[in-house]
């Protein structure tokens, strides 16, 4: 019988991996199945090593938290599934021991600009005749903007920067602060000041949120690429000022990894 595919309207999967090392089993082992499982998951990744998907790109952590971390970019969720089973079976049985997953898809925002928000902004700011050559070509200018926002937001290509960091979050739900309780155009307005600050960080931070509900057990993924950890700290920090996260959010564990090749990954974990 044929795998049937199983895919999105639009956007891809994407599933975090943290994995710890058992030393134990993997002494027991010897340094001639280390070089093993290092060309067999180097082999792995260098397959799926597409810009955007599928990928498999691979981490180390940093903190105890984990040893090994990977994402894995998949359009296809049965695919998605093989890649992980297969990236594992790389390992000797038992050494890899799972710490956390997350899964979740890319997806374009609730509170992105519509075209007629898009319209009034020029009009209002610019103050242009709609009929106007002028209007046209800021037309065309905010809508091609619009167009490579929405690409890069289902179908993503990290810069390979120096330091990935992830966690989870959801928007709170009390009685007295629930985000779902807001009107649309309320929730819009807080997100738009939430955004602001987001793009202070550009060069420094560059951001994917994937979103999970009903899918994991928290609502978005947030990994965050960047040059230093104190990008990371900052961007973080200058956020929880912002009501969306003061007042609404909830966030789970955070996990900071380097980014090295397969080679570099083993010498730092002594493997």
């Amino acid at each position: 019988m044929k795998s049937p595919k199983i895919g999105l309207d639009e956007g891809i999967h994407v599933m975090h991996l943290f994995y710890r090392i058992d030393r134990r089993l993997w002494e027991a082992n010897g340094p001639e199945r280390s070089a093993r499982t290092l060309a067999s998951t180097q082999e792995l990744l260098q397959k799926h090593a597409a810009a955007c998907y599928p990928r498999i790109a691979s981490f180390v952590n940093v903190g105890g938290k984990a040893d090994l971390a990977f994402m894995i970019y998949e359009a296809d969720l049965l695919a998605l599934g093989r890649l992980h089973r297969q990236l594992e079976a790389c390992f000797p049985p038992g050494t890899l021991t799972p710490v956390y997953s997350y899964l979740s898809v890319t997806e374009l925002p609730e509170y992105v600009t519509t075209d007629e928000e898009l319209k009034a902004r020029i009009l209002r700011q610019e103050q242009l005749d709609p009929d106007s050559e002028a209007f046209r070509t800021r037309w065309e200018e905010h809508r091609k903007r619009q167009a490579e926002y929405r690409r890069y937001r289902l179908y993503p290509e990290l810069p390979d920067w120096e330091l990935m960091g992830f966690y989870p979050m959801s928007k709170r739900r009390s009685a007295t602060d629930n985000w779902y309780a807001l009107e649309l155009d309320r929730r819009k307005e807080l997100m738009k000041g939430h955004a602001r600050v987001g793009r202070k960080y550009a060069g420094r931070i560059s951001q994917l949120i994937t979103g999970s509900t009903g899918l994991d057990d928290w609502e978005w993924g947030v990994t965050l690429m960047a040059h230093q950890a104190d990008a990371l700290k900052e961007i973080v920090y200058e956020m929880r000022f912002d009501e969306v996260s003061a007042r609404y959010g909830e966030f789970g564990p955070f996990y900071v990894n380097l980014n090295l090749d397969l080679e570099s990954a083993w010498n730092q974990l002594n493997l």
